[in-house]
């Protein structure tokens, strides 16, 4: 039981953190420096935080974890994919061409 209202506690408190993150551009201090798109580090914590309930629950928390074996699996991937999320937003945007000064004009 106390592990498992620890994960729900982690889990929350991340998908929190990148609602934040989504609605306000807040990013903890711990990101301030690296990150540079932090919408799209707050879209990617909150799909980490999605896949990993996903996978918590389907998988090493539930009652009988080889019977969701395959979706625990893709709870990770998800996760995963947050992971993924969070590093490019530490990349510059693209820049779009179109915006670019025009010599003559």
């Amino acid at each position: 039981m106390g592990t498992t209202a620890l994960a729900v506690v982690a889990v929350t408190g991340v998908a929190v953190i990148g609602i934040a993150a989504i609605t306000t551009g807040w990013v903890p201090p711990v990101g301030w420096k690296k990150v540079l798109r932090p919408k799209l580090w707050g879209y990617g914590s909150l799909t980490g935080a999605v896949g990993m309930g996903a996978f918590l629950s389907l998988g090493p928390l539930s009652s009988r974890p080889a019977a969701h074996f395959n979706l625990a699996l893709v709870g990770m991937a998800v996760f995963f994919l947050g992971t993924f999320l969070q590093h490019q937003s530490q990349r510059p945007a693209r820049t779009d061409s179109l915006n670019r000064p025009q010599d003559g004009a």
